[in-house]
């Protein structure tokens, strides 16, 4: 049986905004997001739609070399797998349909950022947060890694938790397979 891994990575573009959450927070990364293939190919989350402008949030498929992160050359980022079965992994990729299907209805769960600060879940049926919506995709999904409502995770949840393996912490664009398919893609 083929072993099945997600990918989650947690990184600080180091933007005003993330300045702000990190000295509230005191954590070293304050984005989460989650990925099917470790070259970060296929990678989602809940942050800017349009890199420029960050109070216009909602459900995003990242793109590192177009989106956000190409704004960001220094971006520092922690990536780590999780094992899960080939079920687990269906499951999240079905549930993730509705959210590429429907990608226009949801919204940045900003009170439930406040919420968490606050230690009272803010939860609206279409809004998240990126801790958020990484942690309710793995929990729909059958993965329950903590005894909290997903509302309530934040990514620190995900860099202190031993059920993830740690891949790569570093700068980026010197993680070792996005260097490769930036070479791929240039030649």
């Amino acid at each position: 049986m083929n072993q099945e891994y997600v990918y989650i990575m947690l990184s600080d573009t180091g933007t005003l905004f993330t300045n702000v959450i990190k000295t509230y927070t005191k954590a070293p990364y304050n984005h989460a997001s989650l990925s099917f293939d470790s070259e970060l190919k296929e990678m989602y989350s809940f942050g800017r739609k349009k890199p420029t402008n960050p109070l216009h949030g909602g459900f995003v498929k990242e793109d590192i070399f177009t989106g956000t992160y190409s704004k960001y050359p220094n971006t520092s980022c922690v990536i780590y797998r999780l094992q899960v079965t080939e079920r687990e992994k269906q499951k999240m990729k079905r549930i993730l349909e509705v959210f590429i299907k429907n990608n226009h209805k949801f919204l940045y769960n900003i009170l439930g950022v406040i919420g968490v600060s606050l230690k009272e879940p803010v939860e609206f049926s279409n809004s998240y947060f990126c801790s958020q919506f990484v942690a309710d995709i793995l929990f729909r999904s059958g993965i329950k890694l903590w005894d909290k409502l997903p509302a309530m995770v934040t990514p620190d949840d995900f860099r202190k938790s031993i059920a993830f393996e740690l891949l790569y912490e570093g700068k980026l664009f010197e993680y070792h397979p996005l260097k490769k398919v930036m070479i791929n893609n240039h030649m």
